[in-house]
């Protein structure tokens, strides 16, 4: 597989969209929470542990991390000036009975890990939301590391 994140996406299918504007008063980078966008709508809503099974959670998550390194791009003009992805916080909208947030944000953890190779080993939380912006079914949240 290639070296930089940009030639590792293109292996792996991925083309990044156009960073989302903030939909709020904030700033990109730390990255502010990603929901599972694409082509500008939110493409997987509900609940893990009631509507949604853990594979659907993992394809959130996996949108959620795509539109992560969009934000990325979009604040350093060039993933190659990211020296390693540090946390993720995922968010689950989930059942009070739903317990495997962990397996849920696997697929975010995973992909990032395979997207970016080493730099994106990184410590991260998933939790559990009673709900997200939009009925969103995952949110993450991200630190990168940068280049000065």
């Amino acid at each position: 597989m290639s070296t930089t994140i940009e030639a590792r996406l293109n292996d792996l299918g991925i083309t990044l969209p156009e960073a989302a504007a903030p939909a709020a008063n904030y700033v990109p980078l730390f990255v502010s929470g990603q929901l599972p966008m694409q082509d500008g709508k939110i493409q997987i809503t509900g609940k893990l542990g009631g509507e949604l099974d853990i594979d659907a959670g993992k394809a959130a998550a996996k949108l959620c991390a795509i539109n992560l390194l969009a934000q990325a791009k979009a604040a350093t003009g060039n993933l190659e000036k990211v020296s390693r992805l540090v946390k993720i916080v995922g968010f689950v909208n989930s059942t009070g009975d739903f317990g495997d947030q962990p397996q849920v944000i696997n697929g975010a953890s995973d992909f990032l890990v395979e997207a970016m190779g080493d730099k994106g080993r990184h410590a991260r939380s998933a939790v559990s939301a009673a709900s997200l912006p939009f009925g969103a079914a995952v949110e993450i949240e991200a630190i990168f590391e940068i280049e000065d």
